[in-house]
């Protein structure tokens, strides 16, 4: 059964930094694109990064400077290390495949931001 499970979120001033950690289970983590995303209050799902099997990255503009994605495979782990974190990042951070399955979405983990 596939499973993904988000942790390391977190309240924050603006500035401050938080890491993600996605925890897969259930596929062959190698052999997978993951990706990081998130939703805000009233707005609609948004990638936010992913990461190939390469290494290969991509990022929304949104976060382009701020925000690195990594991955473990030997620990079937992909994190979002988040710098510079603005009130505008508050959401709540999901991760899946990449592009995202619709049944596989976990509970995510809430980023709440203050100004």
């Amino acid at each position: 059964q596939v499973e993904f499970v988000e942790s390391g979120g977190g309240l924050v001033q603006a500035g401050g930094s938080l890491r993600l950690s996605c925890a897969a289970s259930g596929i062959t983590f190698s052999i997978n694109a993951i990706g990081w995303y998130r939703q805000a209050p009233g707005k609609q799902r948004e990638l936010v990064t992913a990461i190939r099997t390469s290494g290969l990255t991509n990022y929304a503009d949104s976060v382009k400077g701020r925000f690195t994605i990594s991955r473990e495979n030997a620990k079937n782990t992909v994190y979002l290390q988040m710098n510079s974190l603005k009130p505008e990042d508050t959401a709540v951070y999901y991760c899946n495949f990449y592009p995202p399955k619709g049944s596989f979405w976990g509970q995510g983990t809430q980023v709440t931001v203050s100004s």
